[in-house]
């Protein structure tokens, strides 16, 4: 639903709340974002947002009273906090901080965003902010369970660099996909939950072949963008399971994480979830050769050379393939140093998928163990690729789950017509 097709409906009133964090910058655009969308939007801070943005900005873009405090002399309703709360259609409240968040999941009610809270009787929305350690932290992950449970809609965090320089969850959601979420959950009651209903299980790293007790064939694989994939589409309302090899980064919150080793071990636990999943990702590095014999000891140093000879492992994505059914998705990842889109196509066609998310790893933010990527979308009913520029692998992963949404939609379409 685009901002265009909300803006065709009534009007709607939306209390937009700034809690204190460096992302407060980014909700002025979301306020501009709802009112281009046809919202009449009224501004709440806290006394700490007001030290990163200050509240004239926010007067001066939405024609209102900013409410710090609602005993302040200059404010005209000195219940605001039951007034503010009670005449609009939604609160949503971005950037939501750690405390705020706290403060919500235990009912104190000290300021004047804790108390509108409190008091209001429209659908909640946040949208967190904070560091990674601080999101990961099991109070945190307590307070948002308790949340959700109440009833409150929450756009999780994206992964990236945050403001001190350390890298993973955490960060505020891009302003625009914060806006229609906004917009959804005003339309249907429910926040950018597209993918609501879907089972997704994905595999994520790279797979290691043992040579002997020590040593190992593997790849660089770091597993962020699976990972970000995994945790766009919790986001986005999927249940999700991953199938992890090694990886160098966190795996999101909210999703079941099952460890293997070897791309047998892989393949095992993918055979085992796949009657469970409406769609099935393989974002994993999965290793195609495996020495044919492992060595019971260490391999000793002594001769000038050694011959190790290697054997296929087993194509996950091609037995994934000939085993689906009821309408579930498929998603291959090609990852490429040459003729990247040429292979993807090969690929599409060969194992019959639905989509394949091309990168050629050589070019520069597209390799290993990077936050960016360069990504080409190859679709099996779109006879032009899809290039996308340079961005973030939380970026990439919603553009990728853009294309899985518009397949099922297609899938769909087509049943309905057969029907």
């Amino acid at each position: 639903m685009t901002a265009q097709e909300i803006s065709a409906d009534a009007r709607h009133n939306v209390a937009l709340a700034v809690s204190g964090g460096i992302a407060c910058y980014k909700a002025v655009e979301i306020l501009r974002g709802l009112q281009r969308a046809g919202c009449i939007v009224r501004v709440a801070m806290t006394p700490r947002a007001c030290e990163f943005v200050q509240p004239l900005t926010f007067r001066a873009i939405s024609g209102s009273h900013v409410v710090v405090d609602d005993y302040a002399p200059d404010n005209p309703d000195p219940i605001a906090h039951i007034t503010f709360s009670q005449s609009v259609d939604l609160l949503l409240v971005a950037p939501a901080t750690a405390n705020i968040i706290a403060k919500f999941a235990n009912g104190i009610a000290d300021d004047f965003l804790s108390s509108t809270y409190l008091a209001s009787t429209a659908p909640v929305l946040i949208a967190p902010a904070m560091n990674t350690s601080m999101w990961e932290h099991p109070a945190t992950q307590r307070n948002l369970a308790q949340l959700r449970a109440d009833g409150v809609s929450i756009i999780e965090p994206d992964a990236g660099e945050m403001a001190c320089g350390t890298f993973g969850p955490g960060r505020l959601s891009e302003p625009e996909r914060i806006v229609n979420a906004a917009l959804e959950l005003l339309r249907t009651g429910r926040a950018d939950q597209d993918l609501s209903g879907e089972k997704l299980l994905i595999t994520v790293g790279a797979t290691r072949e043992e040579i002997d007790p020590v040593r190992f064939i593997s790849n660089r694989s770091s597993g962020r963008m699976g990972f970000a994939v995994a945790a766009a589409a919790r986001r986005r309302g999927a249940e999700v399971r991953i199938v992890a090899g090694t990886t160098t980064s966190v795996p999101p919150s909210g999703c079941e994480v099952i460890r293997v080793q070897s791309a047998a071990e892989m393949h095992e636990a993918v055979f085992q979830n796949l009657g469970w999943a409406t769609i099935f990702v393989a974002a994993a590095a999965v290793a195609d050769y495996r020495p044919s014999t492992r060595a019971g000891e260490k391999i000793k140093k002594t001769d000038e050379q050694i011959i190790l000879t290697l054997e296929r492992t087993a194509d996950i994505l091609s037995d994934v393939a000939a085993a689906r059914s009821n309408g579930m998705l498929l998603v291959g990842f090609a990852a490429e140093t040459a003729d990247a889109i040429q292979n993807a196509r090969a690929k599409l066609d060969g194992k019959k998928l639905d989509l394949v998310v091309a990168n050629d790893v050589t070019l520069a933010g597209a390799g290993f163990d990077t936050d960016t990527n360069i990504v080409t979308l190859v679709s099996r009913d779109r006879h032009d690729a899809t290039e996308l520029p340079l961005m973030s692998k939380a970026d990439a992963a919603q553009r990728i789950l853009d294309e899985v949404v518009r397949l099922r939609q297609v899938s769909r379409q087509a049943t309905t017509a057969q029907s």
